[in-house]
């Protein structure tokens, strides 16, 4: 079981890595139009999607991934409590 939990935060983290470098690849022009690009928009998009639903952009700023990153964060200790519980 612990593998299993193990594995579940290994995932998580590396997804929190993805949505990571996805994000600061809107700071340079083209970028998402790479290879590596489209990869992670049909990986992080999905995810991000019902957060920017719920909170709209402030002007030039959108914080929803910021907050979909505080979840992915709130997943992996909560596995991490779970794993101590079992």
């Amino acid at each position: 079981m612990d593998f299993l939990f193990s594995v579940l935060m290994q995932v998580i983290q590396i997804y929190s890595w993805a949505l990571i470098i996805y994000i600061l690849m809107s700071w340079f022009p083209n970028a998402r139009d790479t290879g590596i690009g489209r990869l992670l928009t049909n990986i992080c998009e999905p995810y991000l999607e019902p957060f920017r639903r719920i909170i709209p952009p402030l002007g030039m700023i959108d914080i929803s991934p910021i907050v979909a990153i505080f979840v992915l964060n709130f997943a992996i200790r909560g596995l991490a409590y779970l794993a101590t519980l079992i």
